[in-house]
């Protein structure tokens, strides 16, 4: 065996960030050389890391980073919330970020191959020697880029992350007011979580969707229709016996109270809803019942388009996101049109692992 001291196990420590016994056991089957022990505990990792690769990892940080002409988002999980607050583990997503926004990759592979900024290795051989010191399945999940004016914004510590492009000058992004707007509008993403910028983004397909999603549930939720329509569906009901006697004289007695379905019993509600769903034609033609529905499928659309919300900095600007950034825009006298924007939340679509304690004390002891 090759002889090696205390202080290159130490030396190998301070290295890699492995255990002390991990070190030793790579100097030996080293025999003695530092970087080939690095590269044993690289491939000790590798294999350690596949064990534990079908181990949930949805915890962890979204990070980012911006220049004058591109920003990056990227998310990095891990397993526990713990290793995601973990100060080394924020830095490396912290510079994936910046690398991306510096290397401008193509596609996660392209990501993983480039040289991290700042480093001497690749991201995902970074990616490894952080996983040697913490020992938790991590993986980079995705990442985002835009190359023009673009502001980002991370909420909670890497809980949300948002990036929002923006259409306008050099002097204009550079102005101060200009990126206290853009972290405005960012704020709004994180908060409101949007699905489109704008309406004119919402296909004909998605919109019909919308509009018979609203339709369904207004015909199989009566009290929503409007007063004429179920006045008529109640009057169906009736006549088809559908009523019992309790809520036949209910009806007569409260039809005149706004609070009416608190006197009807399950049964009758459920007995209009069937007359109203059986009745759909007819209905959807009422103009009553038309522009009901347009009303809330508009109401919708202020909801789920970013522009079209209500700006809910209310102490700075009264009135939708598009109204505060033309607003902005005006002050400034500069073109500003907000261009796309992009939201991660941490973990979001991945399934998180439900432990189960006494059952695992329980396997052990088997």
């Amino acid at each position: 065996m090759a002889a090696f001291t205390a202080k290159d196990v130490q030396a190998l420590r301070e290295k890699t960030g492995a255990g002390m016994m991990d070190c030793k056991k790579a100097l030996v089957e080293s025999e003695g050389d530092i970087d080939k022990a690095m590269e044993f505990l690289r491939e000790k990792g590798l294999a350690s890391a596949a064990k534990k690769a079908s181990r949930a990892a949805a915890e962890g940080t979204v990070a980012a980073f911006s220049t004058a002409d591109a920003a990056a988002l990227v998310e990095i999980n891990c397993e526990t919330d713990f290793v995601g607050k973990n100060p080394e583990f924020v830095a490396l997503a912290n510079d994936i970020a910046k690398t991306v926004a510096t290397v401008k990759p193509a596609d996660l592979d392209a990501l993983n191959a480039a040289t991290l900024v700042g480093g001497n290795l690749s991201v995902a051989d970074s990616v490894q020697e952080l996983f040697l010191k913490i020992r938790e399945n991590m993986k980079l999940r995705r990442f985002a880029l835009v190359e023009g004016k673009a502001v980002t914004y991370i909420h909670a510590g890497g809980t949300v992350g948002v990036l929002v492009e923006f259409e306008t000058d050099d002097v204009t992004a550079a102005k101060d007011e200009f990126v206290a707007m853009g972290k405005n509008v960012a704020m709004q993403v994180a908060a409101m979580s949007p699905e489109y910028l704008g309406k004119d983004d919402i296909s004909a397909e998605e919109l019909a969707k919308m509009r018979n999603i609203i339709v369904e549930s207004s015909l199989n939720k009566p009290e929503t229709l409007p007063k004429p329509i179920l006045t008529s569906t109640f009057d169906k009901a009736i006549a088809a016996g559908k009523f019992s006697d309790a809520d036949k004289a209910a009806y007569e007695e409260q039809k005149n109270n706004k609070f009416l379905f608190n006197f009807l019993s399950d049964e009758a509600v459920a007995a209009l809803a069937e007359v109203a769903v059986a009745n759909k034609e007819e209905i959807v033609a009422n103009k009553i019942f038309a522009g009901a529905t347009e009303g809330r499928v508009a109401k919708q659309i202020k909801e789920v388009c970013l522009l079209e919300q209500a700006f809910v900095r209310t102490d700075l600007f009264e009135g939708n996101v598009a109204g505060y950034v033309a607003n902005v825009a005006k002050t400034l006298d500069a073109h500003i049109k907000v261009k796309s924007f992009i939201r991660f939340a941490k973990g979001e679509g991945l399934e998180k692992k439900a432990d189960d304690f006494a059952a695992e004390v329980a396997s052990m002891v088997k």
